[in-house]
């Protein structure tokens, strides 16, 4: 046997050698993280199998320990089941069996070299990265101790202006938490910084930096031991009480230095658990505290002085409104109320009368306004002497119908107006300038004499300089005459009497003029102040001397106005037209009226559009004392509405509106008013008759529905549903049809749709020319609603000479005495000339026969319908009842 074959001894199976040796060994220990989190990991130690050469050149095996961290366990473990981990790959384990070869053994020697050299080059760059880490550390030790010095010295300032505001800065809680943390520690010494001391204390201590689980692993100690029972409750003993001092440190820095604001995001977790705070103190508040230690600082301050102001009170104001414009606390106004015996709340209304009492009371100024100061503005300043200019003479022609008012003024004018007027009468005002031979101009404004014109007659003469009353010299005063008279003398102007019709048979200028003494009129002849002309319209006479007196009349008036200024006048006529809308003749007072101007009338508003005069060409502007008719307006006014020209067209919306709410408040309280006296004094119902009018102008108007209105008595009478200046339309059509209403046309017509219309839904219109007419119509209609009168009409006597009882009903035998005896008419039996009886014959007989009437001198029998007691001797009085029809 050679040598190698003596070298290689066959392996004997001794058990003792062969068996393997407990190389795993498993406990619990509990890991500490940061914020108080732990939790139990399984820690083994494995023996590392190792070979080292020995002396005589012989491989030995070394056992190393090896921590390996498992996953943590649920519950703890005190005898875990020890399961053998399998080596890892980077560092084999290289076992022995005595038949390796030398390059194989020299292989693994290689191999266990470079693995060696491999954890020292590991074990210098952990080393390395500590240094980095200790040298970082101690860079944010120094920046975090120059910020504490940096606040020490912040902190006096901020004590003083805020001494009630204890700040506890973030340092300060870290230190708290580390004195905390630092008693539930024990005070053990530590060993030696050994390399397996080191890794142990990596695992078993709070690393500031979780290790990643290689990192972990070789940085692992060789050996762990597990703790005890004991170690392990007096830990998490120390670790409830850590914690509850950090809680507490928390508490009192968030009471004394948290500004009571959320930190972060509000989750839901933060939600459940309670951590995003309690209620926190406002900016407001810190505000308020902050100024109040301002105002300490800079000591005791004189009281703010009351402010005065002008408080400008309306017709109506709220408290609050109230309270705003004083610049006061709505509840001191309140109570300002309560005293003075008012219980008001903060949206109740004050009369201006209360709302000036509680100005006072507060030491403001007041000014008291009204919503009708919007019309001052439409009030200008008077001219002085130099600005006047003469002007011509407004002069009105007043009279009675058919005295000839017209014809005059034809015949001054030199044109047939007469023949354009419906009725030969004039129906509406007309104004005119005339030119005189002179050049002398003469505005006459022409006025119906009809007394459904009072009204129209009225507005007249309060725009005239002069009255010219125009008399028939074959008809004398009339009462129209008279109230022309009244009216002039109400409006204070002067008076020229125009004595027409000289040239007619019986004319007698000498009775007109003493008939007029009777309404103190005095003419010159009779020692008198006023002018009488005698003219014939027809023969034209007497006109110049007509025009020389009410020239000599103006100049006595010394009549003057300022062309140099924004116009005014008055409304003389207004209309609808076709085409060109609304139209109104104004008569220019002062001022000069132009194209483009804003004005105001009544209770309409517009822009001038074109100017027309009386003989239909347009003019670019209009002087005082001129008429013209103006378009552009947005409503049809009223004839004698004043005329006034504004600067912008806000302000004529204003004052527009204004009186607008005016007339229907007035309306409203008409109604109202109207309502409550027919409740109370109206015993049985009214008969009404509906009527719609539509008229050329609005003066017609006026003057249909007053006379109108007129008409009727307690049981019938006359209602305005609707009036309006133009053509009949469709929705005049349809109002009418809904209440029954009957529409009247005067000098309008009906357009084609409204025709059909009408004619479909049955509804009457009539058209009319002469108010007479209309009169008469309506006066007809109303008294057909009357109710018929009921007279009683007597037929005669009758003696009762007998009485004859047949099957129980007592009959009369009569003689008729006077008159004649009727049957089925009304009866009345008077017994010594008193009535016991009123009732109807049911019997009337002669002899055997019924009769229908037995005169006087005949004998008849007679029974009564349900009376059976008659007399001898009574007396049977016979009438009957007739229905006469009643006329307004």
């Amino acid at each position: 046997m050679s040598d190698r074959d003596q070298e290689k001894k066959p392996l004997s199976l001794n058990r003792s050698k062969l068996e393997l040796s407990k190389t795993v060994e498993a406990g619990q220990v509990r890991q500490n993280f940061s914020h108080g989190r732990s939790k139990s990991v399984t820690v083994e130690v494995r023996k590392k199998r190792t070979f080292e050469k020995n002396e005589s050149g012989r491989f030995r095996e070394v056992k190393k320990d090896i921590v390996a961290e498992q996953a943590p366990a649920e519950t703890p473990a005190p005898e875990a089941k020890k399961e053998p981990v399998e080596e890892p790959k980077s560092r084999p384990v290289v076992e022995d069996h005595g038949n390796l070869t030398d390059s194989e053994r020299a292989a693994r020697m290689a191999a266990l070299k470079a693995a060696e050299e491999r954890r020292k080059q590991e074990e210098a760059d952990a080393e390395i990265r500590a240094r980095e880490e200790a040298a970082r550390k101690a860079a944010e030790e120094e920046a975090r101790k120059a910020e504490e010095a940096k606040a020490a010295e912040a902190a006096p300032v901020e004590e003083e202006q805020s001494k009630d505001k204890a700040e506890v800065s973030v340092e300060d809680v870290e230190k708290q938490l580390a004195a905390s943390t630092a008693k539930g520690k024990t005070s053990k010494p530590k060993p030696a910084a050994t390399p397996k001391a080191k890794e142990e204390e990596v695992i078993m201590g709070e690393p500031a930096e979780p290790l990643v689980p290689e990192e972990r692993r070789r940085s692992a100690p060789a050996t762990a031991k597990p703790k005890s029972r004991k170690e392990q409750d007096e830990e998490d003993a120390r670790k409830a009480a850590r914690k509850r001092a950090e809680e507490e440190a928390k508490g009192a820095a968030r009471a004394k230095t948290d500004d009571g604001r959320r930190r972060g995001k509000l989750s839901i977790a933060n939600a459940m658990t309670g951590d995003e705070g309690g209620r926190r103190r406002s900016m407001a508040s810190i505000k308020r505290q902050q100024a109040k230690a301002k105002a300490r600082a800079m000591g005791p301050q004189k009281p703010k002085e009351k402010i005065v102001r002008d408080v400008i009170i309306p017709d109506v104001i709220t408290v609050q409104e109230l309270a705003n414009r004083m610049a006061e606390r709505a509840a001191d106004v309140i109570k300002t109320l309560m005293s003075m015996g008012v219980m008001a709340t903060i949206n109740q209304s004050l009369d201006p009368d209360t709302a000036q009492l509680v100005v006072e009371e507060f030491g403001h100024n007041v000014k008291r306004v009204s919503d009708a100061d919007v019309e001052e503005a439409l009030v200008v300043a008077d001219d002085s002497e130099e600005q006047l200019l003469g002007r011509p003479p407004v002069v009105t022609v007043m009279g009675h119908v058919d005295h000839g008012k017209t014809s005059l003024l034809d015949a001054l004018r030199a044109t047939d107006v007469a023949g354009g007027e419906a009725g030969g009468i004039t129906q509406h005002i007309g104004a005119y300038q005339v030119t005189m031979a002179t050049g002398s101009k003469i505005t006459f404004i022409d006025t119906p004499g009809h007394a459904a014109f009072t009204e129209m007659r009225s507005r007249g003469a309060k725009v005239t300089d002069i009255v010219v009353l125009v008399v028939a010299a074959d008809d004398s005063v009339m009462p129209q005459t008279i109230e022309a008279i009244s009216h002039a003398k109400a409006a204070g102007v002067p008076m020229i009497v125009a004595i027409n019709k000289v040239d007619k048979p019986g004319a007698n200028p000498s009775k007109v003029k003493t008939e007029l003494l009777q309404h103190e009129v005095v003419v010159e002849e009779m020692g008198g102040d006023v002018q009488a002309v005698e003219v014939s319209a027809k023969q034209r006479t007497g006109l110049t001397e007509l025009e020389e007196a009410i020239l000599l009349q103006a100049e006595v008036l010394d009549l003057k106005a300022n062309p140099n200024r924004v116009a005014d006048g008055v409304v003389v006529e207004a209309r609808m037209e076709k085409g060109r809308g609304p139209v109104a003749t104004v008569l220019v007072q002062r001022g000069t009226l132009r194209t483009g101007d804003i004005f105001v009338t009544g209770a309409e508003w517009g822009r001038v559009r074109a100017l027309v005069d009386d003989h239909g060409t347009r003019v670019s502007d209009a002087i005082p004392g001129m008429p013209v008719e103006v378009t552009g307006l947005n409503g049809v006014p009223s004839a004698g509405d004043d005329f006034v020209v504004v600067e912008n067209e806000a302000k004529a919306r204003e004052v527009a509106d204004f009186r607008q709410r005016r007339i229907r408040e007035t309306q409203a309280a008409a109604m109202k008013k109207s309502a409550l006296e027919n409740m109370f004094s109206q015993s049985g119902e009214v008969k009404e008759l509906p009527i719609v009018i539509k008229g050329d102008v609005q003066g017609s108007v006026e003057a249909l529905i007053g006379t109108l209105q007129k008409l009727g008595n307690e049981e019938v009478s006359v209602r305005v549903l609707h009036s309006g200046v133009g053509g009949i339309n469709e929705s005049d059509v349809t109002l009418a049809r809904a209440s029954n209403a009957l529409i009247i046309g005067f000098n309008v017509r009906a357009n084609q749709q409204a025709r059909e219309q009408a004619r479909r839904d049955n509804v009457d219109i009539r058209y009319y020319s002469i108010i007479y007419d209309v009169a008469d119509d309506i006066k007809k209609m109303l008294s057909g609603m009357l109710s018929p009168e009921v007279r009683e009409k007597f037929l005669g006597y009758a003696q009762i000479r007998d009485i004859f009882t047949i099957s129980g009903n007592k009959i009369a035998g009569c003689m008729v005495t006077e008159g004649i005896v009727k049957r089925g008419a009304g009866v009345r039996l008077l017994r010594d000339d008193v009535v016991i009886h009123s009732g109807e014959l049911s019997t009337l007989r002669r002899f055997k026969d019924e009769v229908k009437e037995v005169r006087e001198g005949y004998e008849c029998g007679m029974s009564f319908a349900k009376y059976n007691d008659l007399q001898v001797g009574d007396v049977i009085e016979c009438f009957e009842n007739e229905e006469i029809a009643v006329e307004l």
